[in-house]
């Protein structure tokens, strides 16, 4: 056969040509632009990243050629399917190194993409940002698919986790609202609008980190949950975080095999709590010895600091634990705990974990900086949530809980507990005993009763079934694994 015939010489020119498109999509911004703004400033590039994401060798590429033929390497977007754990995710990334990550109608379209495969195949959706919004010089969007109606479609539906690695601005940054996890690295932002277009609008003179760095949005805006040092530290997390939820809300949730998935005392109990409920003391300290050892991811740690929400694995049981903290303000539910907890309590509404309540608040704040922060409004939110969740409920109160605060902490009956418990010596009643009586001006010997019947609210309760049992500290642990088990049948899917 001549070289003119045979169907492999004629291969050959086709296959050189995909080759080189191939490798120059591979190049992303070409080599002086990925050291320079990427890894002299000690970032991973695009598909370091990616690659760091995914189990070792297990990325597949979607849309590789898109932008090939404008010479803009990806569209500024790189994404795929790897695994994470042996289970199938999806994901994509701003690509820094083209066009500032900016977003053009082929990326437009890759996110959709990949937002439709995540949806269509039940699989978690991953995107790490740092781009500078929709590409003004692209006028061709037209119709073009928007990736933020297929986010708002996805919620719910599988674990969304949103990676902000750099600045991110505009379009590209309101995937973050959308997702179940935010994370930010130390040196990131987000912003509707940057610097220079918060100058031409309003004048303001503001940098990058006072107008939405790490400190903003994940203390003061609540805009992030978690902040991680570096982008390794933010891919590993973002793993750790799914490892808690099934892929999909049709999934059970997962469970962990390990030394410490069994029955055991707490001992160390007597020494964590403090029997004086006007004593503050580490319910941080508390969780790590009730849940299996080394399992605790705590959620938003730095916003609505007075509730701590965080997953755990108990007995092997992927759960969601919703905890008072009264080391700061007494564990008083503020408007930025209800906040965080509605928030939380929406997502693990989602994808069935079991939530164990652990109450331990002088009920919802009070005052005028309260008031005017919208408590009533975001305390009704929060106990909304609370009240709709289908998933097992199991509440404990640690020592006292009052009025609302007790509500919103799934402490009332019929109020679709799987188990209810109380430690001995709890405090429980309308509103704290001392407060309360100089409200009603109380005489002493009424006062001396009122305050003597508080503190007999456990048994008051038992006696007429308002809790299931009334534990002892140390049993608590084993207490709640066996409302574990009698929920097994409705939280395995």
């Amino acid at each position: 056969m001549s070289e003119k015939n045979d169907p492999r010489k004629q291969w050959e020119p086709l296959l050189d040509d995909l080759r080189r498109r191939r490798e120059r999509a591979l190049e992303m911004g070409g080599e002086e632009r990925v050291e320079r703004l990427m890894h002299a400033r000690g970032k991973l590039d695009a598909r370091q990243r990616i690659e760091r994401l995914f189990d070792p060798d297990s990325f597949v590429e979607i849309g590789r050629l898109v932008g090939d033929l404008e010479d803009i390497p990806g569209d500024a977007f790189v994404c795929g399917m790897g695994r994470i754990d042996g289970r199938p995710v999806m994901a994509g990334v701003e690509d820094f190194s083209v066009m500032g990550g900016s977003i053009g109608s082929g990326g437009s379209a890759k996110r959709y993409r990949i937002a439709e495969l995540a949806l269509q195949e039940g699989l978690p959706l991953v995107t790490m940002l740092e781009g500078a919004g929709h590409r003004l010089t692209d006028t061709g969007q037209g119709r073009a698919p928007n990736d933020l109606l297929a986010y708002a479609d996805l919620g719910g539906q599988v674990p969304m986790v949103c990676i902000i690695m750099g600045a991110s601005a505009g379009h590209g940054a309101l995937a973050a609202p959308l997702s179940d996890f935010v994370i930010m690295t130390s040196y990131a932002s987000m912003f509707t609008g940057g610097p220079p277009l918060v100058k031409a609008a309003t004048g303001e003179d503001v940098s990058k980190e006072e107008l939405g760095g790490a400190e903003v949005c994940c203390e003061i805006s609540g805009a992030a949950h978690n902040e991680a040092p570096d982008d390794a530290a933010a891919l590993d997390l973002a793993r750790t975080y799914l490892s808690y939820l099934p892929s999909s809300r049709a999934a059970a949730p997962p469970r962990r095999e390990g030394p410490d998935t069994g029955p055991r005392l707490i001992e160390e109990m007597l020494d964590l709590v403090p029997p004086n409920d006007r004593r503050p003391y580490s319910m941080h300290r508390v969780i790590e010895a009730i849940v299996d050892r080394d399992s605790l991811l705590e959620i938003q740690p730095r916003y609505g600091r007075s509730l701590i929400t965080a997953f755990a694995f108990l007995g092997g049981r992927s759960v969601a634990i919703v905890a008072n903290n009264p080391m700061v303000g007494a564990g008083a539910v503020d408007s930025a705990a209800a906040i965080k907890a509605a928030d939380f309590l929406e997502v693990v509404g989602h994808f069935g974990q079991p939530v164990i309540f652990l109450a331990d608040n002088p009920g919802v704040l009070a005052g005028t900086r309260a008031e005017r922060e919208g408590i009533l409004k975001w305390g009704g939110k929060m106990f909304r949530a609370e009240r709709r969740l289908a998933n097992p409920k199991l509440h404990v109160t640690m020592r006292k809980a009052f009025g609302f605060g007790m509500v919103t902490m799934a402490g009332t009956p019929f109020d679709n507990q799987t188990l209810s418990y109380t430690l001995p010596g709890v405090n429980l009643a309308a509103m704290p005993a001392e407060s309360g009586g100089r409200s009603a001006r109380l005489d002493a010997e009424t006062q001396e009763q009122v305050e003597r019947d508080q503190r007999a609210g456990p048994y008051r309760m038992a006696n007429r079934l308002g809790c299931d049992d009334v534990v002892d500290p140390r049993e608590l642990r084993n207490a709640l694994l066996d409302g574990l088990r009698l929920s097994d049948a409705r939280s395995s899917g």
